[in-house]
């Protein structure tokens, strides 16, 4: 008899099903080899070239769904979390697994440092309209 005295075990809700504890999803690793930092905006695209993710049996079931999601539109790392109910560590791991086996590839956004200052953009303007 389980802890809970009626014979179930206490990792399963009868609404929500058996509950996987994140860090199974990726085998307890909190990041993934050569794993670059993956913002909550930086946005993850499918390779092209991608061969099919379901007949690749070292990929999850959550690595597939998330190449499937990207497939249909790019998404952001925020996206992808919020699409799979998953926690955004979880994603990080997971896409960075899917980077290293070329599935998908990360565009990330332009730092504000190094983005073009509005008054540059004003002056240039100012000063083709003055020609």
């Amino acid at each position: 008899m389980s802890a809970d005295g009626q014979g179930r075990s206490h990792w399963f809700d009868d609404e929500a099903g058996p509950v996987v504890r994140p860090y199974a999803m990726t085998r307890g690793r909190t990041s993934s080899p050569g794993q670059h930092r993956l913002d909550l905006i930086a946005v993850v695209v499918t390779e092209p070239q991608a061969d099919d993710p379901d007949a690749d049996a070292t990929l999850s079931p959550e690595h597939v769904d998330i190449v499937d999601l990207c497939r249909d539109a790019p998404q952001s790392v925020a996206e992808l979390a919020a699409g799979l109910d998953l926690p955004i560590g979880v994603v990080r791991v997971l896409v960075g697994d899917l980077v290293d086996g070329e599935f998908v590839h990360v565009n990330r956004p332009i730092p504000p440092a190094e983005l073009v200052d509005e008054s540059i953009l004003r002056d240039v303007i100012n000063g083709l309209r003055a020609l």
